[in-house]
């Protein structure tokens, strides 16, 4: 295992809670906290055999911790925990580390840059990619932003629930890398619910056309682990289309402010907006192909 450290988590969703395990079965001095008190029960009823300490606030949390890790919601909660009058900001000692999961806009990571570089103290945006899946496993993909000595500093407490962290170039280019990933998956999830579609219609066995398929150019991590649930209509798989509408609202907003034109990823938010509008913002993003209804139904 690598150095013991002291290391302070905040924000126990279904991604967090699940590095926060990570952390402590690599054997770190571990402290939580999360907004809502019942995420903070359920984890350490789910995790009984870890002794961690609980804080009350985010300045609590990052007081005494060598690393401070925030996955949080969007860019108002990252900057009330991170730089709000109870913030980690607040207590975090010079020479100490941050490193902030959630996905968010590359102007509020460059402002906490900013904002950490004056208290000296070593930052990283570092967003991730593999799903909940990937969180449970702890073979995460992170692509960082910031200092490259920042990186080295975070790397040995991020390789307890990582596979592959990349350190993709300044500070905000973590989170401009995840939004060009989710353009990527964006498209790939709703060009998969077309051929779904297309083969339950051609009244085709879909394990035989999966097999078939998923052999060549057209296999992609959607193919292998949502092919057969959408087949099968599930759609509980922890990423939900809010998030993920969230997401492309960032991708969108920084691609004009690059003058780029993203007329696909535009009109797959649409189609997930139409998911919403049914009713379906909670179920995860494989669940665009409620659009598409089955031949012959209503």
């Amino acid at each position: 295992m690598s150095e013991r450290r002291k290391v302070s988590f905040l924000g126990l969703g279904v991604m967090g809670s699940a590095i926060a395990r990570h952390i402590a079965e690599a054997g770190h001095e571990l402290t939580i906290y999360n907004r809502s008190p019942g995420r903070i029960a359920a984890w350490q009823a789910a995790n009984p055999q870890f002794a961690v300490r609980v804080a009350t606030d985010p300045a609590d949390a990052a007081r005494g911790a060598d690393v401070v890790i925030t996955c949080v919601g969007n860019d108002d909660d990252l900057a009330e925990v991170v730089l709000g009058p109870h913030g980690v900001f607040r207590a975090m000692a010079p020479g100490s580390v941050f490193i902030d999961h959630t996905t968010v806009s590359a102007r509020i990571a460059r402002q906490i840059s900013v904002e950490a570089r004056d208290l000296h103290l070593h930052c990283i945006d570092a967003p991730m990619t593999g799903s909940q899946i990937g969180a449970e496993r702890g073979t995460l993909t992170l692509m960082c932003g910031g200092r490259k000595d920042a990186v080295e500093r975070a790397r040995p407490v991020m390789e307890a629930y990582s596979a592959r962290i990349v350190h993709v170039g300044k500070a905000g280019a973590g989170q401009t890398a995840k939004m060009a990933c989710q353009i990527c998956i964006a498209g790939n999830v709703a060009a998969l619910a077309e051929a779904v579609r297309f083969a339950q219609a051609s009244h085709l066995d879909m394990e035989k056309v999966y097999e078939a398929i998923s052999g060549g150019a057209a296999q992609s991590w959607q193919m292998d682990n949502r092919w057969h649930s959408m087949n099968e209509d599930r759609f509980d798989f922890g990423f939900a289309i809010d998030w993920m509408r969230k997401d492309l609202g960032l991708s969108m907003e920084e691609g004009r402010s690059l003058g780029v034109s993203m007329p696909v990823a535009a009109l797959i938010d649409q189609f997930y907006a139409d998911i919403q509008a049914m009713g379906g913002g909670r179920l995860d993003t494989s669940a665009i192909i409620k659009r598409l209804p089955r031949k012959g139904s209503k």
